[in-house]
């Protein structure tokens, strides 16, 4: 649920977590430095180099650093709706009001002791202003719809001859 409150670093329950994400193209580079540096192939390089970072911003400032792909799954969605009040696009997927689709949520930092973060401004979703819905209609197999996702149709038209 949004209110699971993993433990600190001393294994407390955290009092404040502080998402920590990417948005637009600015940390590319820097990714794309440290894998050239890397030995080998990394399975999952954009969540080892995020976890890296994260890791060690974490140590410094004695958080406890989480990610996404951490088991058992943390709530990352439900704490960016209410950290940044966002909202999921008619697809689903969260819609950030200046980045749209281009933004992702890396990893957390859990602290025991409240930090105090103002409340985000309340903005305008980006979809409410879209009138054509025109993500709603790019689906050959019209899958997508206002009131949910037909996974079936989806699945069947994936493993067809046309998916």
């Amino acid at each position: 649920s949004q209110d699971t409150v993993p433990a600190g670093r001393s294994g407390m329950p955290a009092r404040s977590i502080l998402l920590v994400g990417q948005a637009g193209a600015a940390p590319w580079p820097h990714f794309l430095r440290w894998q050239e540096r890397q030995p080998q192939a990394i399975a999952n390089p954009l969540d080892t180099w995020a976890r890296e970072v994260i890791g060690s911003v974490a140590e410094k400032f004695g958080a406890r650093a989480v990610s996404p792909s951490d088991r058992p799954y943390l709530p990352f969605q439900q704490w960016a709706m209410r950290a940044e009040g966002l909202r999921p696009s008619p697809l689903g997927i969260l819609m950030h009001p200046r980045y749209g689709l281009w933004h992702a949520y890396r990893g957390a930092l859990l602290f025991e002791e409240t930090i105090s973060i103002p409340e985000a401004d309340a903005t305008l979703h980006l979809c409410d202003a879209c009138v054509e819905k025109p993500c709603l209609k790019s689906c050959p197999v019209d899958a997508y719809a206002a009131d949910g996702f037909a996974h079936q149709a989806c699945l069947a038209h994936v493993r067809g001859a046309d998916g």
